[in-house]
């Protein structure tokens, strides 16, 4: 019989690439995670894995179990969710991946919605920047995501359907009595000799913010990096930076200024789900009290 657990960790070794990272990821030595997918391959007697020295990777047996396992336990959630709630009222655990700025914005609101709605479904919301949250959906540690199709570096994956949900614009954020205040749109040129504030490396707005620097001819002089946006914005509006950061994670209760781009960059919130099982009631319930989005009607509506 197929342990689910053990099934976990494979779709997590096809996601992740490395044992090392699926360790990290299952909070587990490498050598467990090692001794788990051999056990594994003992109850399935099909080598799973190819070694080549210190490195692993899924043989075509292991690739069609890993995705084949993606459904089984999806279709495993939904049979629990339907025995909890008798099939009547959307039940269990739904895991909803937000980068940062639409923790708050998107993702809270819903979730409180939604536990007012239907006391038996529980909404965990959890921070994953777009680099993270896709391969979480596709290892099964989030059921559900909300993540940006603008970010190139991240390919989207074709076993995902995605939902959009609004556009949201970058912005230049600067002290309240900077000299650029006084004039309109803002031309990333200008900014050369500025010190800027930068998200953390490999992230969507550091990736975002150093290209389009690039673009207007020069490179930023980076003084500080934040994973948070509230620090950024609190540096900017001590008049020590200046930085890009999307139209959500600009909180009125700090005191900076904002100006739109000469050349206007937007990106695209998307919530994604898995696709190829029935979609649990659950999810479902979740998605589209994230597509209703009644508390940003600025930033679009319906799909």
């Amino acid at each position: 019989m197929l342990n689910p657990w053990r099934l976990r960790l494979l779709t997590r070794l096809d996601t992740l690439g490395t044992i090392r990272a699926v360790a990290q990821a299952s909070n587990l030595s490498a050598s467990s995670v090692s001794q788990q997918l051999a056990v594994l391959e003992a109850e399935t007697h099909t080598a799973l894995l190819e070694r080549t020295g210190r490195h692993v990777r899924l043989t075509p047996a292991g690739v069609i179990l890993a995705r084949r396992a993606r459904a089984i336990l999806d279709h495993m959630d939904t049979v629990e969710a339907e025995l909890r709630g008798l099939g009547e009222e959307p039940a269990g655990l739904v895991r909803l991946g937000a980068f940062q700025s639409a923790v708050h914005t998107l993702a809270v609101p819903a979730a409180t919605r939604l536990g007012a709605a239907h006391p038996d479904l529980h909404v965990e919301v959890l921070q994953l920047e777009p680099h993270e949250s896709m391969p979480a959906l596709r290892g099964g540690d989030a059921d559900l995501i909300i993540t940006t199709t603008d970010f190139v570096e991240q390919p989207l994956d074709p076993d995902v359907d995605l939902v959009p949900l609004a556009t949201d614009p970058i912005v230049a954020v600067l002290p309240p009595d900077h000299p650029a205040t006084r004039r309109g749109a803002a031309d990333l040129a200008t900014f050369a000799d500025e010190a800027w504030a930068f998200d953390m490396p490999q992230s969507y707005m550091a990736t975002l913010t150093l290209r389009l620097c690039r673009q207007a001819g020069f490179e930023p002089r980076v003084v500080c990096r934040f994973s948070n946006y509230m620090l950024a914005l609190q540096h900017v509006e001590a008049g020590l930076s200046i930085a890009l950061l999307p139209g959500l994670a600009v909180d009125p209760r700090y005191r900076v200024a904002t100006r739109e781009l000469v050349s206007p960059v937007t990106r695209t919130i998307t919530a994604a789900v898995r696709r190829g099982s029935p979609r649990r009631a659950a999810v479902q319930v979740v998605l589209d009290a994230l597509r209703q989005n009644p508390d940003l009607p600025h930033l679009g509506g319906d799909e």
